[in-house]
């Protein structure tokens, strides 16, 4: 069987903040996006607050309308604010009880050659377990497996399943899987939280995959918190409570004595930080034996060690993290770069990718085989 991991980009429709050329403007929208929604929740906004929440809403273009290039705030019962004829804005909730609203990033289709070049992908790599991260919805994803794959492959994906996370932009991650690889068990940790709040900005969801062999294989599909936006030392204290929490289910399960399991999907650092120290090594008191695919003798990355963008060891931010059972049956892995664009001329890509916005994604697939 093959397993793999693709980070899709979304599959049709992106926000636009998420897909602007001028990253270093936009990284500060979206921190302002998200300090904004959090002071939006609080129960009573102090003067504090107010002063803040309308500095965020001019710094997001929402001072003459509702709706900016980026964001659109919905009032749909009560006020926020008002704009007095004046000019300027006021704020005349006293709270998050005396209004129902939020802010909503706008989105923008993707090009349809790059919908193509993801369907190209997937169809190419041939994974009957596959780990899908940054998808809209469980609809897109059986829209893009009937509407798009489905004209190029012989062999769709008979079950997918995606669990709606924390993440208010619609990026989630989910499994397709192959028809006689039914997913038999789901398990969310949306809910799981430590002291500073909600853990995972997604989820970590368990799937418990059934195997045409009797056997079972246990996936964790992952996409950890990423260096976008934030200051570092925040992304980097998130992506290690994250990957804490992942090892802390990981050693459970395999108490538990389930032998066949991979955590895979985007990770957002490297295999050297600290912040995936816990899950790629752990501790003295609290090991791991969770082995990087891209440590096994099969692994062939085309000379290029990275899974994003350029290739380079920094990028290298994709895994499939396997269990010792998973790792000694693997007979063949890689990583697939065709649907990713290089203007050096890196990798061989599709023929009909000639532009980078047509890109199926900055992030190669990854994949393993394995006889299990």
């Amino acid at each position: 069987m093959r397993i793999a991991s693709f980070n899709v980009e979304n599959l049709f429709d992106r926000a636009r903040l998420l897909a602007a050329d001028d990253w270093a403007t936009h990284r500060t929208l979206l921190d302002t996006y998200a300090k904004l929604t959090r002071t939006l929740q609080h129960a009573a906004y102090s003067a504090t607050d107010k002063a803040n929440i309308v500095k965020w809403l001019v710094a997001l273009g929402l001072e003459k309308a509702d709706s900016g290039t980026y964001v659109i705030l919905r009032q749909n019962r009560g006020r926020l604010i008002t704009r007095p004829k004046t000019g300027g804005m006021i704020v005349v909730a006293d709270g998050r009880p005396d209004w129902v609203g939020w802010l909503e990033l706008k989105t923008q289709a993707v090009t349809e050659l790059a919908v193509r070049h993801t369907a190209q992908v997937v169809h190419d790599v041939a994974a009957d377990v596959l780990g899908v991260v940054e998808a809209e919805s469980r609809i897109a994803l059986q829209r893009f497996n009937v509407d798009l794959l489905r004209p190029i492959s012989d062999r769709i994906y008979g079950h997918i399943m995606l669990i709606d996370g924390n993440d208010d932009r619609g990026i989630d991650v989910g499994v397709m899987t192959r028809g006689d690889h039914e997913i038999q068990r789901i398990v969310s940790h949306v809910d799981d939280a430590d002291l500073a709040g909600p853990i995972f900005g997604r989820d970590c969801p368990e799937y418990t995959v059934a195997l045409p062999s009797g056997a079972t294989l246990l996936v964790m599909v992952n996409h950890f918190k990423s260096k976008g936006y934030g200051s570092a030392r925040d992304s980097n204290r998130r992506r290690q409570r994250q990957a804490e929490r992942v090892a802390e289910i990981y050693r459970a399960r395999r108490a538990e004595g389930i032998a066949n399991i991979v955590v895979l999907g985007d990770l957002n650092d490297t295999p050297d930080s600290a912040p995936l120290a816990p899950l790629l090594v752990g501790s003295a008191a609290a090991p791991t034996d969770l082995k990087d695919i891209a440590t096994h003798p099969s692994f062939d990355d085309g000379g290029w060690p990275g899974t994003y963008t350029t290739g380079r060891a920094g990028n290298k931010i994709d895994y499939i993290l396997c269990s010792p059972a998973v790792f000694a049956a693997v007979t063949a892995s890689g990583v697939f770069r065709k649907g990713v664009w290089t203007s050096s001329g890196r990798w061989e890509m599709y023929p009909t990718l000639t532009r980078e916005q047509d890109a199926a994604s900055d992030h190669a697939a990854i994949w393993a085989d394995v006889d299990l």
